[in-house]
Order: C-alpha cells, then structure tokens, then sequence
C-alpha cells in the first residue's frame, strides 16, 4: 500500500485589517490545496455562515475539544474568544493528498510550527499604520474601542514577524496575491519534499 503523503502546511498570520483572509483565497487558487476551518468561541458577524471560514461553537463544547485533544493548535485571542485548528483537517488533506492552509494568529503558528517544522509561515503587514486604521474604520462593523483594540493588537502581531519564514507587504492586492502564490509553487518544489519522486527518475536512468 502506498504510504499517504505527508500535506505541506501553509501558516497565513497578520493583523486585523491586513487583508490575508483575501490573500488566503488567493492561495486556495492554487490546485491541490484546502481550507482548514477554525473553531471560534464568539458570535459569527451578520456576514458569516457556520462552516464556511469558522465554525462556531459554544465555549463548553469548545473546551470538551480541548480535552479531547483534537486540536492541532488552540489559543484565546483579545483575551476573550478562543479560536483552535482541529486536526482533522490534517488528517483529511493527507487523505486526499492536499496541502493545507491555515489562516491563524500568532499563538496559533507558534503551536504549529513547534509541531510540523517544516510548515510555511507567511506573515502578512499592512502597508503603514493609517492604511490599516483606514480598513478596519471602512467596515464600519467596530466600535472606537474596538479599533483601538485592533490597532494595539496589531502593534503587538507584528513584532512577532521574525518567526514567520516569508513577508508579504499588502500595499497591492494582485501582487500580494501573486507572492503568496509563488512562495506556495517554491515549497512545493523543495528538494527536502520531493526525494523520493527524485530518486525514482534518477533510478529510471540507472541511477
């Protein structure tokens, strides 16, 4: 029986605001790869469905996941809500030989990246603190505090960017989406992940 293969694990990170939900889609362009749908504590927004970027639970259900161990990663965010990865979605991307991408906060990618070391670990920064203000400011869905929240918040994200293995800048859309893209296509090609299918073709040449 062939062995399933190990997926490739793509860590999207940034603030609030810095538009990597957006870059993520872009990455999910890419044939081959799948959502890994996080589990969230608080109330969907008048704009979210159960199961399509979150699943919402209550915090006793969640908590009963915590003890159950399913997983991968788990954090509480603004020191309110608790946002987790279940391992399932890993376990289904090595089913279906698909690479997974986890759109996570810096908690969330400290966890996995102690776990699988060779995930890619992409941090996503606005182009200024104004350009970010002016973002969130244009959903109108936050409150002053709110923003201030997200604004400290996000001060604090982005001294975390020395963990990450690439930056991608989001001052234009189209290229941004472009970079994550092709930081994708180059993991892929590593020579570390492709070995075996290497050795195989030198092998058809007699070694």
């Amino acid at each position: 029986m062939t062995a399933l293969r190990e997926p490739r694990v793509f860590i999207i990170s940034g603030p609030s605001g810095s538009g990597k939900s957006t870059l993520v889609k872009k990455l999910l362009e890419l044939p081959g790869t799948l959502l890994s749908i996080s589990c969230t504590t608080r109330q969907p927004r008048s704009n979210e469905r159960d199961g399509e970027w979150y699943n919402f639970v209550l915090p006793e259900e969640f908590e009963r996941m915590v003890q159950r161990g399913e997983f991968l990663e788990h954090a509480r965010v603004f020191s309110r809500h608790f946002y987790g990865t279940p391992r399932r979605w890993f376990e289904e991307a090595r089913r279906k030989g698909l690479d997974l991408v986890l759109e996570i906060d810096v908690q969330g990618a400290e966890q996995v990246k102690l776990k699988m070391r060779d995930a890619v670990a992409i941090f996503i920064l606005p182009p200024s603190r104004q350009e970010l203000e002016g973002r969130i400011r244009a959903r109108g869905t936050d409150s002053e505090e709110e923003i201030a929240r997200r604004l400290d918040r996000a001060r604090q994200e982005m001294q975390c960017f020395t963990d990450y293995d690439y930056v991608v800048v989001n001052d234009d859309l189209d290229r941004a989406g472009r970079e994550v893209q092709a930081i994708a296509l180059a993991a892929r090609c590593a020579r570390t992940r492709n070995e075996d299918r290497i050795r195989q073709i030198l092998d058809s040449f007699g070694g």
